[in-house]
């Protein structure tokens, strides 16, 4: 969804190009050029963007739930472990940047969606996407919000990125976790409290072509995510008027649990086995929610998470 958009705010900055209209695209450039350390300061949301009907529309549509399991003061910071990616990280985005769920559920906290930084280098599309809450995934950006000495700002991130998204097949519990620690380090370097948070049905969205691991496929699609920064699983769904072929996602409910924090203190300096600790008690918070929660949305009781 995302490349779409991107794609199509891209072909309209090179008709301006090409057309009588390039004095507008230079203008654009000034403005990119002046604008460009935005996404790693904060974003520039518009309530006004993120109310729009049509995402009331696309939340319905799946139909996506926020659950919430625990009060989050707005009086600390939080950085919420977002998992699985899936195909088009939808429960991250129907519940954090669209709609007044969150802000209903968790008052007094701002919630800032973390994506790579790549997205923020197309024409247009970056305000767009900076309009709906994203900003940078970059350490500097995650620094920026969860900096807010008053508290009340919670970063969202998807964990495991791109590369989840090549296991993001029905019914697949595999998590990209266990090498993945800088968040870990960047909510002990802030003192921000860490909360897991599992999108049951994220993967059951699009049905993606069979890529083991150590498949040519595979291989290449790391390859090509080393390469580029963001992965390119092969995945269909369904069409507008049939269900056996398209690029629409299947109409699977989505219920993004939000799990309790972990209070985290302040260590601007984390020992190598502080981070591994907190890590570990994370790793065990997650499980747990997971394991609470699986039977409530179709998931079977010998099934359990998988982290690699």
């Amino acid at each position: 969804f995302l490349s779409l958009v991107a794609e199509f705010c891209c072909g309209f900055f090179v008709i301006l190009i090409l057309g009588n209209f390039w004095f507008l695209a230079v203008l654009y450039l000034l403005w990119l050029y002046l604008d460009w350390e935005t996404p790693c300061t904060g974003g520039r949301r518009s309530q006004w963007v993120r109310s729009w009907t049509v995402w009331k529309y696309f939340r319905e549509y799946f139909p996506i739930h926020l659950i919430k399991t625990s009060d989050l003061s707005p009086n600390h910071n939080y950085l919420l472990g977002f998992h699985p990616h899936g195909v088009l990280v939808a429960g991250a985005f129907g519940n954090f940047c669209t709609g007044p769920s969150f802000k209903n559920l968790f008052p007094g906290l701002t919630p800032y969606l973390h994506i790579m930084p790549i997205w923020f280098g197309c024409p247009f599309f970056r305000e767009y996407i900076m309009s709906a809450g994203m900003v940078s995934a970059s350490k500097e950006s995650v620094s920026y919000v969860l900096n807010n000495e008053g508290g009340g700002h919670a970063s969202i991130i998807v964990i495991g990125g791109a590369e989840e998204s090549l296991n993001a097949h029905p019914g697949s519990l595999t998590l990209n976790i266990l090498k993945r620690k800088g968040f870990i380090k960047m909510a002990l370097k802030h003192g921000a409290h860490l909360v897991p948070v599992f999108s049951f049905g994220e993967n059951e969205l699009f049905k993606q072509v069979a890529n083991p691991k150590g498949s040519w496929l595979r291989n290449v699609q790391e390859k090509l995510q080393k390469i580029m920064g963001f992965a390119l699983p092969l995945f269909h769904a369904r069409g507008v008027f049939q269900y056996s072929f398209g690029l629409i996602p299947y109409r699977q409910p989505i219920h993004t649990v939000v799990g309790s924090p972990i209070p985290v203190k302040r260590n601007l300096n984390p020992t190598t086995e502080e981070i591994e600790q907190l890590h570990a008690l994370y790793l065990q918070k997650l499980r747990k929610l997971f394991e609470e929660h699986k039977r409530n949305y179709g998931i079977p009781e010998h099934k359990s998470l998988i982290f690699e």
